[in-house]
């Protein structure tokens, strides 16, 4: 395949691809991945399918139109069209490119959320949900088991941190505090300055809002 040697080629591929890139984009974005489109071969062929049918409904809805443009930028040229009418042009690349695959998007993905049994949201696991995207989501009280069966518990506050996707999960809490081997809190730990931990040697996280103190 030749890659395009002439402007009114390279407007026709964008003209052809565009919209159905922008079409398949807004649909992984309103509706997320599915097991079907799990390969980019899958995704680039959705694509081109939505980009003809786009295209197909373009020419049904201003075939004349776009046919009448279409030849003068043959006879003056694409730049000479551009220059001579620089809103229309925006306008049209607004709605053929942008404003039509967006709504199509948008519509389709809404009929299938109306049909759909579960909801779709757009965090990519339940450790950034925990710690970043959650309503209540803020300071709190945080213990985890190791694979050994040790207790670890700290403070999530303000200057403490957690790892977000695609990065591994891992932990950095702004204090540490003493753990009974049942999980409960003891005292805080003097002159901490706070505990990392990696989420690959942990068994189980909690998050605690009020915890019960060890007595010891």
């Amino acid at each position: 395949m030749q890659p395009p040697s002439t402007v009114g080629q390279l407007v026709a591929l964008v003209l052809f691809l565009l919209p159905g890139l922008t079409y398949q984009f807004l649909r992984e974005r309103l509706r997320g991945p599915v097991a079907g489109e799990a390969q980019l071969g899958e995704r680039i062929l959705r694509a081109i399918t939505a980009s003809v049918a786009l295209d197909g409904l373009y020419v049904l809805v201003a075939g004349p139109v776009l046919v009448e443009a279409w030849r003068k930028a043959e006879r003056s040229g694409p730049s000479a069209l551009a220059l001579e009418h620089p809103r229309m042009i925006g306008l049209w690349a607004l709605v053929l490119f942008l404003g039509a695959p967006a709504a199509a998007a948008a519509a389709v993905s809404y009929r299938e959320r109306r049909r759909a049994r579960s909801a779709y949201r757009p965090v990519p696991t339940a450790w950034d949900y925990a710690f970043g995207t959650r309503a209540d989501s803020g300071p709190r009280f945080v213990r985890a088991r190791l694979k050994d069966g040790t207790w670890i518990g700290g403070w999530f506050g303000t200057r403490s941190y957690a790892s977000g996707y695609p990065q591994d999960a891992d932990l950095y809490l702004q204090s540490s505090y003493r753990m009974g081997p049942d999980g409960s809190f003891g005292p805080r730990v003097e002159s901490t300055d706070g505990i990392y931990l990696r989420m690959a040697d942990v068994d189980v996280v909690e998050l605690v809002k009020s915890p019960e103190r060890n007595p010891q």
